[in-house]
């Protein structure tokens, strides 16, 4: 059943002469945040549960506080749709990678064949963002995922609709979430914009939560984020960590990584991948010798915990995963929205095949 929100809001109904406050302003916590692990131990924006600072890397829990994956899902019949927003970093784009996927909003709506449609992006100008999301569509009550910063995090979020038209927060799927760990490719480099990341796209396509646990140049498969992990309980982990490891590092630590979410979860589907086959490897040999490296040790580890008994374990591999054009990164490793709609189809095809078996 859909809850109304709009009770429990404090909505100061004075007008004053700023546009704004032409608009009741919805607080996004009220219409709940989705793409969280722990929802219940963790700040409102943040990926991590408070607990965890100290206990895993410095750089991964810093990054934990960035938005990659989270969402607010929500009803509205209002004919324009505004957001305010703050950051907590001024860098808001970065030479690679646009504004609007590492600081931006990003808007998506369910038509009427049940399908995912995207509809506006909130454009990052400054730390402090007014932006209307869209605007002229007629009052009927609609479906919509709003997705927060890929690399940036925020402070607050408010969504703003005519003072006659109605917001609710959207029913929570009864589906098991997807747990997915791993790099900067996980957590959304260099997505145009937070909807066209990897784990974005699966989730609209999957019909499933996607816990987005990457984290940039820090996939690196510590026990202490292995434990962290365990204490969560997925349908399906997907571990996508090669790129931030050289070859020895993936022989000694992935197997470890594994075991341990393994005894937490005995049967949860577990899929390792290689990642991606960095785009300029057809000429320069040292990051040809990378990949073939590191996925070796990877096949190697993943045959031994086979051999071990270790069961519901699964391996994607990498090669044609961003297509054989070129074309599918921003600068030989992380992927243009082209990139992450050929990754999502690769991955898409295991989750799918997963998915059926368990049900």
């Amino acid at each position: 059943m859909v809850a109304s929100v709009l009770g429990i809001l404090n909505i100061n109904p004075v007008l004053s002469n700023s546009p704004d406050s032409l608009f009741k302003w919805t607080d996004a916590r009220e219409l709940g945040v989705g793409g969280k692990g722990w929802k219940n131990d963790s700040s409102a924006y943040g990926r991590l549960p408070a607990k965890a600072e100290g206990h895993i890397p410095d750089a991964v829990w810093d990054l934990g506080k960035q938005t990659a994956g989270l969402y607010i899902h929500f009803f509205t019949d209002a004919p324009i749709i505004k957001a305010k927003w703050g950051l907590t970093s001024e860098t808001l784009g970065f030479p690679h990678f646009a504004p609007t996927g590492v600081s931006g909003l990003d808007l998506y709506v369910k038509t009427k064949d049940n399908s995912w449609h995207w509809l506006g992006v909130g454009k990052p100008r400054k730390m402090e963002n007014l932006e209307t999301l869209v605007v002229g569509i007629s009052k009927d009550s609609r479906e919509y995922l709003l997705y927060l910063p890929l690399y940036n995090g925020i402070t607050h979020l408010e969504i703003g609709i005519p003072w006659d038209n109605k917001i609710e927060k959207a029913p929570y799927s009864s589906e098991r979430s997807i747990v997915f760990y791993g790099t900067s490719i996980i957590q959304g480099g260099c997505a145009s914009r937070p909807g066209m990341c990897t784990t974005a796209i699966l989730g609209r396509r999957l019909n499933r939560e996607i816990i987005n646990l990457g984290f940039s140049g820090s996939g690196k498969m510590e026990p202490e984020v292995a434990k962290l992990l365990s204490e969560l309980d997925p349908e399906i982990y997907f571990i996508d960590c090669l790129p931030n490891l050289e070859a020895d590092e993936v022989a000694v630590r992935v197997e470890p990584f594994i075991r341990i979410l393994r005894e937490a979860h005995p049967k949860t589907p577990i899929v390792l991948a290689e990642g991606i086959t960095y785009n300029d490897a057809f000429l320069v040999k040292a990051r040809d010798l990378r990949n073939t490296d590191c996925r070796k040790a990877l096949r190697n580890a993943y045959e031994n915990l086979l051999n071990s008994g270790v069961r519901n374990l699964y391996y994607q591999i990498a090669v044609g995963e961003l297509g054989s054009d070129g074309e599918g990164t921003v600068d030989g490793t992380h992927p243009t929205d082209l990139g992450f709609m050929r990754q999502s189809d690769a991955y898409e095809l295991i989750l799918k095949s997963i998915i059926q078996k368990l049900q």
